[in-house]
């Protein structure tokens, strides 16, 4: 698998080229309609000490709406949890409650995993 591709400049220490930008674009994605998103909820216990959390997955749009979506489903389901790496940690098993408020809202979701 082709690793992603960063775009950084910690790897350059000089260059001879005068047409080099040293620029990065800091544009973040623009959020996504809730009806265009295609979330997954999945339960994982991985790196997590066998403690099982609900993983809410496939959000495209800025972290401040990710963290508002992360605080209702928080608040909704009665649990603690966390916004990390543009994905909802949920703690314990609510995938079907998480899944039955998305679709209320408009989101595409759906059961992903086992």
């Amino acid at each position: 698998m082709p690793k992603k591709e960063k775009r950084t400049l910690h790897n350059i220490v000089y260059s001879t080229n005068p047409d080099l930008n040293l620029d990065l674009p800091n544009e973040a994605p623009a959020t996504l309609e809730p009806a265009q998103q295609q979330l997954k909820v999945q339960l994982s216990k991985k790196g997590r000490g066998g403690k099982t959390v609900s993983l809410v997955t496939g959000f495209v749009g800025q972290t401040g709406d990710l963290e508002t979506l992360g605080k209702e489903l928080k608040a909704r389901c009665g649990v603690g949890g966390s916004v990390k790496d543009g994905e909802i940690l949920l703690q314990g098993d609510v995938r079907d409650k998480v899944l039955d408020y998305l679709i209320r809202q408009g989101y595409k979701a759906k059961k992903a995993g086992g």
